[in-house]
Formats: structure tokens, C-alpha cells, sequence
């Protein structure tokens, strides 16, 4: 069982050069916590993204961590030329001692695409031939390349990822049918939905992967997203979480409010609300270690993704979840989960006797 993060970089108000070192003092604490992996959103002419840029900030963030790993959950492949994507990935990753994951994405609002001058109707076309071109761009030394969107002929790759053949891909999944083409691709994927939603695509995962993997292989990671906001009390938690909710929540529908259209993945607009869904958790340790069992035994995901900074959470507020994370939730969830292994072991050693 491994734990990472997610994080939008919200902005709530202040200097941004503060907010920036804010964010960075708080992922060096996710690299002392012992988390796996920092996950960066994406948003452009919104208060939801302060990092329209996410390579600019993770070159940073890898200069300020040793072991914690990072990557975009996701880059918008319509927003980003395909040459100069392959090589931000070379760099980060050989930047970073080779700690870079990668996430490829449509993009989730088409408002951000058209302010690009990008036709949401082609996002899905010009993602599909994109992420195929950066893998071949990733793992030749030439580039050669004709599609519809996009051609290359002879270009030398002189830059190379470290990973080998390219960093892990992660992937967002709101549906069934996204988690089908995530396990034929073997991506490790993050659903962000309700516990019976993100049931569905979770099934559907586990029963195609096995018909077009071999069972010698890795297992991908399946991410539970889950807002987690830990204090020594509940009801010191559900204050704070309340408060920084309706903060980050604003910045959430920002776009969708001016602009007077509905949004495709809505959100509850109230934290009690998010809890209600189970879409979110805030308390005292005890509290949260039981509502992650419950979650990942309901949905079958194997990694919690919890969002521990957003809003108008101080520093310091953030800070103090995440070592009461740290400390007194992640340990009885691995042991929990080390204790599941060994009992499906012992099941799977028995049947075949």
C-alpha cells in the first residue's frame, strides 16, 4: 500500500511568490512523510490552477525533494506541442534522478481549450495521436511520425528520459469505458468519483488487464482521490475542512460561473455534502484510517490519493494533517493491507495444492 497526493495549486488569496514556497515547504513534508508520488493538475485563466505550467513547477519541486516522485495528473495534450513535450519529460525526469511520472489527458475544461483556440470537438483525436507520438519520441533516437494532427521526419532525439523506456503514465478515470482503455494500455490510473462509481471502472480494470498482460507483470496502481483534512479532533477537522471547501469550491466553478455553463464533473458544493458522496474525509486519525479502509475494500483501489492542501488552508493547517497522516493513518493501512496480501497468498497457495 502506497499513499500519493494530489493538488490542484489553488490560489487563496496573498503574494504568489509566498504561495509558491508555501506549496514547496509542504511537498518537501510529502518526501520526509514517505509518500510515493505528487500528482499536479493543470488549469490555465483560473484561480483552481496556479501552475499553468506544471514543468516549471516540478523542476522546482524536484530540486526541493529527494524520493518523493511527481508528475501531471494530467497535461492537456491539446495545449502542449508534442517536440517539446517529449523533451520537458527528458528533462524532468533527468533532472530529478529519474522520479518523473507522466499523465496524458483531453483536457477536463473545454473552456481552458478554447481560450487556447482549440475546438473541444478535437480534443479526443488530437490527444490520442499526441500521447502516441511522445511515446515514440521517448523510446527512438529518431523521430518519424505522420498522423493527422501531427508529422516528423528525421528528428534526431538527442535528449532521452532516464526511466527506461519512458516514465510510468498515469490516467483519469470517470467511466467504465476509460478504465477499459487504461488496462489495455497497462496505465496506473486515479478515479475522483463516488465509492460505487469508482467501483465500476475498478471492476472493469481488474477483469481486462490479466486478458492482455502477463501475470509476471507489475500491477498498476489504482488511485482513490479523496479530499483528507486530519486535526486531533473531529470536529476541529470538519471545521477546517468546511471553511478551505467552500474557498477551493469557488475556484472550481470560477470558469463555469462566468462563462454560464454547467460543468461536466460537478462537485458537491458543500464539504458535508462531499462526505455525504464519500468523495472526502475530515477528523481526528482514527477517523480518516477508517473511512480509507472501508473506501479502498469498496472500490478495490490499491493506492490513496489524498488531497491534503487546498482552499484556504495555511501552511501550517496542511502541514499538521499531513503528519498526523503520516504518523498514526498510513501505518495500520499498511499493515492492513500487508495482511490482506499474505491471506490472498496463503488462498492462492492452497487452491493450488
Amino acid at each position: 500500500m502506497e499513499f500519493g497526493v494530489f493538488d490542484h495549486l489553488d490560489r487563496h488569496g496573498g503574494a504568489l511568490a509566498d504561495y509558491y514556497e508555501d506549496r514547496l515547504k509542504i511537498a518537501e513534508a510529502y518526501d520526509r512523510a514517505g509518500f510515493y508520488a505528487y500528482h499536479l493538475a493543470e488549469h490555465h485563466a483560473t484561480p483552481l490552477g496556479m501552475a499553468p505550467s506544471p514543468s516549471v513547477f516540478l523542476a522546482a519541486v524536484a530540486q526541493r525533494t529527494t524520493r518523493l516522485r511527481f508528475g501531471p495528473l494530467v497535461w492537456p495534450m491539446p495545449l502542449h506541442h508534442p517536440l517539446r513535450l517529449i523533451e520537458e519529460i527528458c528533462m524532468l525526469d533527468q533532472l530529478s534522478g529519474g522520479r518523473l511520472e507522466l499523465g496524458f489527458g483531453r483536457g477536463a475544461a473545454p473552456i481552458e481549450l478554447e481560450y487556447y483556440g482549440v475546438d473541444p470537438q478535437d480534443a479526443q483525436e488530437i490527444y490520442a495521436e499526441a500521447v502516441e507520438l511522445v511515446l515514440a519520441g521517448l523510446t527512438h533516437k529518431v523521430l518519424n511520425f505522420k498522423g493527422r494532427r501531427f508529422s516528423f521526419s528525421g528528428v534526431p532525439m538527442e535528449i532521452e528520459p532516464l526511466q527506461k523506456p519512458h516514465p510510468p503514465i498515469w490516467y483519469g478515470v470517470h467511466a467504465p469505458e476509460s478504465a477499459e482503455r487504461a488496462a489495455r494500455r497497462n496505465l496506473n490510473v486515479v478515479s475522483l468519483d463516488p465509492p460505487n462509481e469508482t467501483r465500476l471502472s475498478i471492476d472493469r480494470y481488474r477483469a481486462v488487464w490479466p486478458q492482455i498482460h502477463a501475470r509476471t507483470a507489475a500491477f498498476p496502481k489504482l488511485g482513490l482521490g479523496r479530499f483528507i483534512v486530519g486535526e486531533p479532533s473531529d470536529a476541529a477537522a470538519s471545521a477546517l475542512a468546511r471553511r478551505a471547501y467552500l474557498v477551493w469550491h469557488a475556484s472550481f466553478t470560477h470558469l463555469f460561473r462566468r462563462h454560464g455553463r454547467p460543468q461536466s464533473h460537478p462537485r458537491p458544493a458543500t464539504f458535508d455534502l462531499l462526505v455525504e458522496r464519500g468523495q472526502g474525509v475530515a477528523g481526528a486519525p482514527a477517523t480518516v484510517a477508517q473511512f480509507l479502509a472501508s473506501q479502498l475494500a469498496e472500490t478495490g483501489c490499491n493506492y490513496v490519493v489524498g488531497q491534503f492542501a487546498f482552499g484556504d488552508l495555511s501552511r501550517e493547517e496542511s502541514l499538521q494533517s499531513i503528519g498526523l497522516f503520516a504518523r498514526e493513518v498510513m501505518p495500520p493501512l499498511r499493515a492492513k493491507a500487508a495482511a490482506g496480501a499474505m491471506e490472498t497468498a496463503g488462498v492462492a497457495a492452497r487452491a493450488r495444492r
